[in-house]
């Protein structure tokens, strides 16, 4: 297709209004909507692999909008009634095909190329320190999955010509897609659908943790699928035969038995840990991932502070390290509390907002009784846990502060806090420090309230 060719496809196709389509839609779902995209630190412009996933997962709702527009362009033989015209021509039909299908998806690439693009641009503009090339297969896979969907919807718009056929399809592709991204996000052997058809899903899961990427598996797979996709919509676009039409269908199905074959079975192998991204970066006792390392110079200082004052606090007992977690914790599950580390994440916002004396204030307050009960990292730990750790920080430090970030507000930790702040004060010192070492001790464990621990045990 040379260059006079494709000016005149962009002239008469919807090719141009489907890439402006796809590319103004993605920039409203990000820029205009308020989302996980833009919280914690797997937000969509702080790290590569997020990113990459982010734009993935708009796929949800880009995908099933190119298909019925490769149907609405499929339809324009038949609204023309040129069909019985153009079959007569020498010109061979899967020339004409090439043509129409080329125009399409190369205007759908470029426009998801621009998304992906403006994405990069601001993560390099960000404070990441961690550069590679693993995000680019997951991007070069939804580029892959537009232009399959949108040949797949001209081929079934050629197939079967009725104004109803692209709203059909719509409805059909988003159904498919939001069913098998269910059962991805579930990540239960028990999901409605198994885990290896789930995968056949062009989008992907919402993104909750920047340690976790895409297998290669998972690409390879992937790409068998969408490329029988392709090669079945083109077979349907140039064929005219209801025989052809039916011999056209075995590319997708073969490619659709290659991606079972490939793709993992296990939900807990859909997504891996990045290694190199979880690697930790030190500054002395201090730690945090290679994702994160421009947070170190700022964490260290404090983090010193931090882990000095525990041992004065705890002595023997007192951790001493401060270590950023990268295990792959799941809605509800309890959070780690090794006795010899603090464990922090970033996406805790108690953490990732405090600087200076209020940095080292949440680290101690970590370190002095390591939350339990958090339903997410941001959480920050319940009410009573939040508090615990106010009392424990402003034991060590002698004065009584809430912890600033906390989903719990300021005036509702001292509420809680100062009675039993004020009643652990008035004790001798050797049984305030027997109070304090019994809740570090529970909460290590994750038994007892450490603020009904720090109140001697009574119930509030």
């Amino acid at each position: 297709m040379n260059v006079r060719v494709l000016r005149i496809e962009l002239r008469r196709s919807v090719a141009p209004w489907a890439g402006a389509v796809v590319l103004t839609t993605a920039l409203a779902f990000l820029y205009l909507l308020s989302g996980p995209w833009w919280k914690g630190t797997a937000l969509w412009t702080a790290q590569w692999t997020s990113m990459a996933l982010w734009t993935r997962l708009l796929l949800v709702y880009l995908w099933p909008l190119v298909v019925a527009l490769g149907a609405l362009q499929g339809l324009r033989d038949h609204r023309s009634k040129m069909s019985e015209l153009l079959t007569s021509t020498p010109r061979p039909a899967w020339h004409r095909a090439a043509t129409l299908a080329g125009t399409l998806a190369l205007t759908l690439a470029s426009a998801f190329a621009l998304l992906v693009l403006l994405g990069a641009a601001q993560v390099m503009l960000g404070d990441t320190a961690y550069t590679h090339l693993g995000w680019l297969p997951i991007s070069l896979v939804g580029a892959l999955a537009l232009v399959a969907g949108s040949v797949l919807g001209m081929g079934m718009g050629r197939m079967l010509p009725s104004p109803l056929t692209p709203p059909a399809l719509a409805v059909t592709a988003f159904v498919f897609v939001n069913l098998l991204r269910m059962s991805l996000e579930s990540g239960t052997p028990t999901s409605i659908v198994p885990n290896r058809i789930a995968l056949l899903s062009p989008a992907v899961s919402e993104v909750r943790d920047v340690f976790l990427t895409l297998p290669a598996s998972v690409h390879l797979g992937q790409t068998l699928w969408l490329l029988g996709m392709a090669a079945t919509g083109f077979a349907l676009l140039a064929v005219a035969t209801w025989r052809a039409r039916l011999l056209a269908l075995t590319p997708v199905l073969a490619g659709a038995a290659l991606a079972l074959l490939v793709v993992p079975s296990d939900p807990r192998r859909t997504y891996v840990v990045d290694e190199a991204a979880a690697a930790m970066v030190c500054d002395g006792p201090v730690c945090v991932t290679k994702a994160h390392q421009a947070q170190l110079d700022d964490l260290a200082g404090p983090g010193r502070k931090a882990l000095a004052l525990l041992h004065d606090a705890l002595g023997d007992r007192a951790p001493d390290a401060i270590r950023e977690s990268t295990a792959v914790r799941g809605l509800g599950d309890t959070p780690q509390r090794p006795r010899d580390t603090v464990l922090i994440d970033f996406d805790d916002r108690v953490i990732a907002g405090a600087e200076g004396q209020d940095l080292t204030r949440a680290l101690l307050a970590q370190g002095m009784a390591p939350v339990c009960f958090a339903r997410s990292a941001n959480e920050s730990g319940t009410l009573g846990e939040i508090a615990g750790q106010s009392v424990a920080a402003g034991w060590v430090l002698g004065d009584l502060e809430p912890l600033d970030g906390s989903v719990h507000s300021a005036r509702d930790q001292l509420d809680v806090a100062r009675p039993v702040w004020k009643e652990l004060k008035a004790l001798p010192r050797s049984e305030q420090r027997a109070r304090i070492n019994a809740m570090h001790t529970a909460a290590l464990s994750c038994q007892g309230d450490p603020l009904d621990i720090l109140d001697g045990g009574a119930s509030r």
